[in-house]
C-alpha cells in the first residue's frame, strides 16, 4: 500500500513537470525576451548584494574583501553615534514624507483630471507638456529652478516684488530648501507617474458610467464611486513600492540643489553616503549606512504590505 501510495505521488510530481515544462515550451518567445532583463538584474543588483559584507569589516582596497579584517558592527555603532546622523535621518524622513503627501498623491489628481478632458487634441497636447520634463536630468532641472528662483531676476522674486515683498534667496536659506526640493521633483515627474493611472483609467469599463447616468450620478459621484475603486489596486501596488523606497530620496535630485547655506536641512543619507564614501574613501562606512537604509526600506515594505493585504486584500506577495 505504501508503496502504491509512493508511486503514485512521483507520477503526480511527473505530471506537475511536464505541465510546467509544456508550458514554458509553449510560451518559449517570452521567456527568451525576459533572459536579458533577468540576467540585467542578476549581474547589477543580486550579485553586487555580495560586497555588502565590508559594512561588517574594515575593508582595504588592496586587500580586498577576502583579506580585510572583520569588525562587527563597529561601522553601525560609529553611525548612530555621528553627531550629525540624527539630524540627516530627519532630514531624509521629512522629505520623504513630503514625497509621499505631494509627489504620490499629485499624479492620482492629474490623472483624474485628464480623464475628465473630452477634448481628445487638447488633452495630448496637456499631457505632452506635463510628461516633457521628465526627460531632462536634474542637472537641467535645478538650472532651471536656480534661474526661477534668483533674487536678482528670478520670475519669483520679480513678482513678490510687485506685492513689496523683499527679495527671497530661496536656496540660500534652510527654511526653504525642502520646498524647492519638493517642488521641483513634483514638476519633474508628476506627468510620468500618471501613465499607469491612465492606463487604469482606459480599462474601466464604459458600462459603469453609463448606468451611473441613468441612476443621476453627477460626475463627482461617478468619480468617487467608479473611477477610484477601480483605481485602488493600482494605487495600493504603486504606494507599497513607495513605501521601501521611503529613505531613498535620490542623489542627484538633492546634490545639485545643496550648498553651505541650506546643507543643515537639505543633507540626507544618500548625500552622506556620497561624502563619507567617495570623497572620503571610508568605503565600510558608507556601505554599513547603505545597508541600514535597505535594511529600513525592507522592513517598512513588510509592514505595509501586511497592513495592506488585511486592509484591503491588495499586496506584492
Amino acid at each position: 500500500m505504501a508503496d502504491r501510495n509512493h508511486a503514485a505521488g512521483l507520477g503526480t510530481l511527473n505530471d506537475k513537470r511536464k505541465n510546467v515544462l509544456g508550458f514554458m515550451w509553449k510560451y518559449k518567445a517570452l521567456y527568451l525576451i525576459s533572459l536579458p532583463g533577468l540576467l540585467f538584474f542578476v549581474l547589477f543588483k543580486y550579485v553586487p548584494l555580495l560586497g555588502s559584507v565590508i559594512a561588517f569589516q574594515n575593508y582595504n582596497l588592496f586587500a580586498g574583501v577576502t583579506k580585510s579584517p572583520w569588525i562587527g558592527l563597529e561601522h553601525f555603532e560609529r553611525m548612530f553615534s555621528h553627531y550629525d546622523f540624527l539630524k540627516i535621518l530627519r532630514n531624509t524622513l521629512l522629505l520623504g514624507t513630503y514625497d509621499i503627501l505631494f509627489a504620490f498623491t499629485a499624479p492620482i489628481v492629474l490623472a483624474l483630471l485628464l480623464n475628465e478632458v473630452r477634448l481628445v487634441l487638447y488633452k495630448k497636447i496637456i499631457q505632452t507638456i506635463f510628461y516633457a520634463p521628465h526627460f531632462l536630468s536634474w542637472v537641467i532641472v535645478s538650472g532651471i529652478f536656480v534661474g526661477i528662483l534668483s533674487p536678482s531676476s528670478g520670475i519669483v522674486n520679480v513678482i513678490l516684488g510687485w506685492f513689496g515683498v523683499e527679495p527671497i534667496y530661496f536656496l540660500g536659506e534652510d527654511s526653504y530648501i525642502r520646498s524647492v526640493l519638493v517642488s521641483s521633483g513634483l514638476w519633474r515627474d508628476v506627468g510620468w507617474g500618471t501613465i499607469i493611472y491612465l492606463a487604469a483609467l482606459a480599462g474601466i469599463n464604459p458600462d459603469l458610467y453609463e448606468a451611473s447616468n441613468i441612476d443621476g450620478a453627477g460626475r463627482w459621484r461617478q468619480t468617487l464611486s467608479i473611477t477610484l475603486p477601480a483605481l485602488l489596486p493600482v494605487i495600493t501596488i504603486l504606494f507599497l513600492l513607495k513605501t521601501g523606497d521611503f529613505l531613498d530620496y535620490g542623489f542627484e535630485r538633492v546634490f545639485v540643489f545643496q550648498n553651505p547655506l541650506n546643507i543643515q536641512s537639505s543633507e540626507i543619507l544618500d548625500t552622506y553616503i556620497y561624502k563619507a564614501g567617495l570623497q572620503q574613501l571610508q568605503y565600510s562606512y558608507a556601505t554599513a549606512i547603505g545597508l541600514f537604509k535597505s535594511v529600513v526600506g525592507l522592513f517598512l515594505i513588510a509592514i505595509a504590505n501586511a497592513i495592506s493585504k488585511k486592509a484591503t486584500g491588495e499586496s506584492l506577495y
